[in-house]
């Protein structure tokens, strides 16, 4: 009788523990992204990203803005809250041999004069530095040399975007990506004019945090606020998407993304750009190559890999339990 209830007892722990790894992997094959802060380099080298999540998979396009339709993303994901700075870039200079070229105003300043290809060989070494696979293709040792398409006997790629590596972390934002974190408000699933969640222009400032503000509308030679001082935020919690400096998104002027040569988006405005060049209404492009005292970028964040599979870890992991269990028995040029 011992003997029997004791059988029975595994049996039952191996189907509770049967279930549990299905879950486990069900969970774990769900792709997450991680708001907050990532660093990046070693040593005197390092430096801090702050992420905010931009949510709600799915949303439908925006048809009333610049492209049309914009902002329908099926995936949640991040957007660096600030602007890359020169610090960022500093420390990227400072870890290997290829050299950003950059305006120099100030640690915090955002960094600008950075063409589309550099920001992108900026992006590539947050992937490769942090175990990931890198976003662009380079087979070029200049620092403003063009990507390559990535191919179908490339690890990666995506028919739907040859610019983009799919297995990539860290990238630019496509102007669908960048479109929906400045003028989606997920409160009540609307797109409005501005980054602030609004159809009227946020109040111009030097410099702040203030709601409902934006660094625009000042004489060229104020030149940009300091990345963590470009007014108030999106919806989501990104600052400066309106205002300070122009920002690059990833997708070409004609959204194919099947020429590397071909003109690369830019939004949001400046700090000497009228109100007009923050809407949603407004997108402009250069040469990948381009560069500019007005022009920086943002990082965006896409959701982990997700490896392994259930299926596998599944199978794998019940073959160990029916082991285990036996064993009893028997004894994871710009156009503006």
């Amino acid at each position: 009788m011992a003997r029997l209830l004791s059988r029975a007892t595994i049996t039952s722990m191996y189907r509770l523990l049967s279930v549990g790894v299905v879950l486990f992997a069900t969970s774990a094959y769900v792709s997450q992204t991680h708001a907050g802060f990532v660093n990046f380099g070693t040593g005197a080298n390092q430096f801090t990203m702050e992420f905010v999540t931009i949510g709600n998979p799915g949303n439908a396009p925006d048809i009333a803005g610049s492209p049309n339709p914009a902002g329908a993303v099926a995936y949640e994901y991040s957007m660096g809250k600030f602007e890359v700075s020169e610090t960022m870039i500093n420390k990227f200079n400072a870890s290997q041999s290829l050299q950003i070229t950059m305006d120099t105003r100030g640690l915090d300043s955002p960094a600008t004069n950075v063409s589309w290809n550099e920001a992108a060989r900026f992006v590539n070494w947050l992937n490769t530095s942090t175990g990931h696979a890198a976003a662009y293709k380079f087979t070029t040792s200049d620092v403003n040399d063009n990507i390559e398409l990535w191919t179908l006997g490339d690890a990666g790629y995506d028919p739907s975007n040859p610019y983009r590596n799919s297995l990539a972390k860290y990238v630019l934002p496509t102007y669908n990506e960048w479109y929906k974190a400045a003028y989606y408000n997920p409160v009540d699933n609307n797109y409005y004019d501005f980054p602030n969640g609004s159809n009227t222009a946020p109040a111009p400032i030097f410099a702040g945090n203030s709601d409902n503000t934006a660094v625009y509308s000042f004489s060229f030679s104020q030149g940009p606020a300091g990345v963590f001082h470009t007014g108030g935020v999106s919806p989501y919690g990104a600052q400066g998407l309106g205002g300070n400096v122009f920002e690059w998104d990833e997708s070409s002027s004609d959204l194919t993304n099947n020429l590397a040569s071909d003109f690369r988006g830019l939004r949001g405005g400046s700090w000497w750009s009228d109100s007009g060049r923050l809407s949603r209404l407004f997108r402009s492009t250069a040469a990948p190559t381009y560069s500019q005292l007005d022009i920086g970028f943002r990082v965006a964040m896409l959701p982990d890999a997700p490896v392994p599979e259930p299926s596998t870890l599944v199978i794998g992991t019940l073959f160990g339990l029916g082991g285990l269990l036996a064993k009893r028995r028997s004894m994871s040029a710009r156009s503006f």
